[in-house]
């Protein structure tokens, strides 16, 4: 008796940081044989993973480990070097795939929005990260950090930052850090380095843990300025308050490099001519009272947004009928990731938003809102594509 397959859907994903590949992972449980192609304008896959994790986080970034297997071992194809919108367009992939998934993320530092934020010596988060991690998009050229830096936010990107500053060039280098980079950064020039938030020390955003791990630097002293019980609800604001306050009553009284947390300001204006001299800000409570830093560098990290000129941007495939909630912008194409919710979240949360977009997909295809039938990678001219299966090895 000649065994009748049950038809499955192609699946295309765009995006190879980690929604990406856990959506991956929970559409090839549900379809063992369904083409699945991940397309990424990079050469190489993970995204986040491997460009915005600071390179000392290795635990964070073996998770690229188990995202081998899906390329080596589960079928999933990877095609590199290929941007949406450019290589390929938006509806000529939804032509010849069932579901499209867009999962990019967000590549833009959020800029402060005040004046003098495009002086030279203001530099986001996202682009020192990348550049540290060999990003090919990232230059180091024009770069320098300077001895008296502000960074402005007080998240866990902020407490990266802060750790990567401190790190002596050696210790870069033992990371695969490039040389060009180590020098641009110039970690054993920083004197001084002051963290500005907008929300009191209770409501900052960092975990405990970031912050413990600051205790691990040498030769630095760490000063807590502004940190009142600001009437932060539950237990976790007044552990973030003591969490800093210890960390400044157990540094040393005298170092070579201090760092200096502030809560409860906003940024009002970086001040210079043809670079950064120093950056003002106001009080986030009280807009009489006021905080001037003199400073060589301001670093940004205060979040992420899409680029203007992405030809993907969500807002340009909404409709009324899309639902956020479940990824779904309109019949075959949903969203997943920062893309879908915004610059928020862990990698774990990432799994868990993924694994959401996936139920929805199977459910439409399963309950038949979702019709199957189209060729997939065939349909797209596959000649132009690399039939070599993605390993690490061959990056």
């Amino acid at each position: 008796m000649t065994e009748i397959k049950t038809p499955t859907p192609t699946i295309a994903i765009v995006g190879s940081g980690p929604s990406g590949c856990y959506l991956a992972q929970s559409l090839r449980k549900r379809w063992k044989e369904a083409e699945i192609v991940i397309f990424d304008r990079l050469p190489v896959p993970y995204g986040l993973v491997r460009f915005g994790v600071a390179p000392d986080h290795l635990g964070t970034k073996a998770v690229a480990r188990q995202f081998d297997r899906l390329f080596e071992r589960e079928g999933v194809r990877f095609i590199g070097g290929t941007e949406i919108g450019s290589s390929i367009m938006l509806d000529e992939l939804r032509d010849s795939f069932d579901v499209v998934v867009l999962a990019s993320g967000l590549h833009g530092d959020r800029a402060l929005g005040v004046p003098g934020d495009t002086l030279p010596g203001v530099y986001g988060a996202g682009r020192v990260t990348r550049l540290i991690n060999g990003h090919p998009d990232e230059c180091a050229d024009g770069l320098r950090i300077g001895e008296r830096i502000a960074i402005v936010g007080n998240g866990n990107v902020a407490m990266d930052l802060v750790r990567l500053l401190l790190t002596p060039a050696e210790r870069l280098r033992a990371l695969n850090v490039a040389e060009d980079v180590v020098r641009a950064l110039t970690p054993a020039s920083v004197k001084r380095i002051d963290i500005v938030g907008r929300s009191a020390a209770g409501q900052a955003k960092f975990d405990l843990a970031m912050l413990r791990e600051l205790t691990k630097m040498p030769d630095v002293r760490f000063v807590a300025e502004d940190l009142g019980d600001d009437g932060s609800p539950g237990e976790s604001g007044a552990d973030k308050r003591e969490a800093v306050a210890e960390l400044a009553r157990t540094s040393p009284a005298r170092a070579d490099r201090s760092v200096h947390f502030h809560f409860g300001w906003t940024p009002e204006r970086v001040i210079g001519k043809d670079v950064v001299q120093s950056i003002a800000f106001r009080s986030t409570a009280d807009t009489d009272a006021s905080l001037l830093l003199d400073v060589e560098g301001v670093l940004t990290a205060i979040g992420f947004e899409e680029l203007t000129a992405s030809p993907i941007r969500r807002d340009r495939h909404e409709s009324p009928e899309s639902d956020l909630d479940k990824g779904y912008l309109s019949p075959g194409l949903y969203c997943a990731g920062w893309l879908r919710r915004g610059p928020r979240g862990t990698i774990p949360e990432n799994r868990a938003d993924s694994k959401m977009v996936a139920d929805a997909i199977i459910e439409a295809v399963d309950t038949a809102r979702l019709v199957i039938g189209k060729p997939g990678l065939t349909g797209l001219n596959a000649d132009t594509f690399s039939s070599t299966p993605y390993t690490e090895e061959s990056a």
